[in-house]
């Protein structure tokens, strides 16, 4: 058969681990029979860029801002056992950290919904998408443990003028622990852009939520500035969408989020989007079924799976057994960067495609084939789970498909 052509190359960031080894099996199995995959690959597993100085990650932002649309498999990010175990020059940052402040961008977390697999929350019967702010607070935090003394933070302007010295805690009874975190103005403009955007794309509410009560300059400055940018650019767009932005606190999000039946976008700051994704991720079933997009204000998009490496499985792998890993994030993350590269490029086909490969996907679980995470999850009347190992099953898909 003709392979389904393609304009513009994807960048390609391969990473480490098991889910290096399904990265391949997918494009194997799945993507290169029946496309004609143009990408420009870049290598972020560990030991490239222990090689590279890291400079690969910083090269891979550049081409991802350049060609619009990237895809990214799931990255180490190092500890001191991890720089043992690689023999690293030293512990590098988390390479999505690194993406995300190049791109100065905004990760859109979505679970995939399968028929068999229920919410642990009844309720959700629509996904819940998380918006995370991906620039500042605790991630580009500086810490200290003061021994004694008094802990301050100082404000120096330009020429060496102290302009503000404001107290934080008197450590002369003791030693303590102090950080100091920051974000900026031009970030968090164009993480509300983004949200208002992406909430107008995808025809859903957006919630905003934060703590500005308790936090009344941090905290209240986003909520100043999301409503700021509201008011003046998207109020009537919203409407004539149908749908409302609405602000609350977070503590009251949560109440609101559990009692919800779905369908909005919830936009977190950073630390709180962390956690609160996973929550919702593992609430509908499981973090291999929760899909991730990075979104930059200039309109990049960089699509990857929301978990990790699977480091448990790698190490079985490497001793010759099967795994059942669930590659279903993973192959989220190929059909949603084929699917967005398709409809930048006009080409309908390869987003038709993509859109196929997803169904395929889902009717293979919801017949009862899936990986075995899901075998416990899984419920549907007349159909029994069975478990396969990870190639099997996107061979399954591909029989679907």
């Amino acid at each position: 058969m003709n392979k389904i052509p393609m304009k513009t190359p994807l960048v390609e960031m391969d990473g480490d681990e098991m889910t290096r080894v399904l990265w391949q099996w997918i494009k194997e199995i799945l993507i290169l029979p029946y496309v004609d995959l143009k990408t420009v690959y870049f290598d972020l597993g560990l030991p490239e860029r222990d090689r590279t100085d890291d400079k690969v990650t910083l090269e891979a932002a550049r081409a991802a801002k350049e060609y619009g649309v990237a895809v990214k498999c799931a990255t180490i990010t190092p500890n001191a056992q991890r720089v043992e175990e690689y023999h690293l020059k030293r512990m590098y940052p988390s390479p999505n950290a690194t993406l995300r402040a190049a791109l100065d961008g905004t990760v859109f977390r979505a679970p995939v919904l399968v028929r068999g697999i229920t919410p642990y929350i009844p309720t959700w019967t629509k996904p819940i998408t998380i918006a995370r702010h991906a620039y500042g607070d605790v991630y580009k935090s500086v810490e200290c443990q003061p021994q004694k003394g008094q802990q301050v933070f100082l404000t120096v302007e330009e020429g060496g003028k102290t302009a503000q010295k404001l107290p934080v805690f008197d450590f002369s009874e003791g030693a303590g622990v102090v950080m100091g975190m920051h974000n900026t103005d031009k970030s968090i403009r164009s993480f509300a852009r983004s949200c208002f955007n992406f909430a107008l794309s995808s025809g859903q509410d957006l919630w905003f939520a934060a703590k500005d009560t308790i936090s009344k300059q941090y905290d209240h400055r986003f909520k100043d500035l999301f409503a700021e940018i509201f008011e003046a650019e998207y109020r009537e767009k919203f409407e004539r969408a149908g749908i409302e932005y609405m602000y609350t606190l977070i503590d009251d999000a949560v109440a609101r989020v559990v009692r919800s039946e779905g369908g909005f976008i919830w936009a977190c700051k950073n630390y709180d989007g962390d956690v609160m994704s996973d929550m919702v991720a593992t609430a509908y079933g499981s973090l291999a079924m929760m899909t991730s997009v990075l979104v930059s204000p200039e309109g990049a998009f960089e699509y990857e799976a929301a978990h990790g490496t699977v480091t448990r499985h790698y190490y079985r792998y490497l001793k010759g057994e099967t795994t059942s890993t669930n590659s279903v994030a993973t192959l989220f993350a190929w059909t949603g960067a084929l699917k967005k590269r398709g409809e930048l490029d006009g080409l309908p086909a390869l987003s038709d495609f993509a859109g196929r490969l997803e169904k395929a996907c889902l009717s293979v679980i919801e017949g009862g084939v899936m990986t075995k995470d899901l075998v416990g999850l899984f419920r549907a009347e007349g159909v029994v789970p069975k478990a396969v190992d990870s190639r099997s099953f996107l061979e399954a898909v591909a029989a679907a498909l």
